[in-house]
């Protein structure tokens, strides 16, 4: 079984995903370490993950 790859959107390296991958999942770049989101599944799609915000209680 193979572990499908992926393109990193912000350096372009490949990044392997899980065969088990999930939808909204967070993987890790190891080109960059940007944290990734898999935004679709079959075909897998990545994107850059939001960045955490405080909502300061609003």
């Amino acid at each position: 079984m193979t572990t499908p790859m992926q393109t990193c959107p912000e350096c372009e390296d490949e990044v392997r995903i899980s065969q088990a991958a999930r939808l909204n999942e967070i993987v890790e770049c190891a080109g960059c370490r940007n944290e990734l989101e898999v935004v679709a599944l079959n075909p897998t799609v990545l994107a850059l993950a939001p960045e955490v915000e405080e909502d300061w209680g609003e």
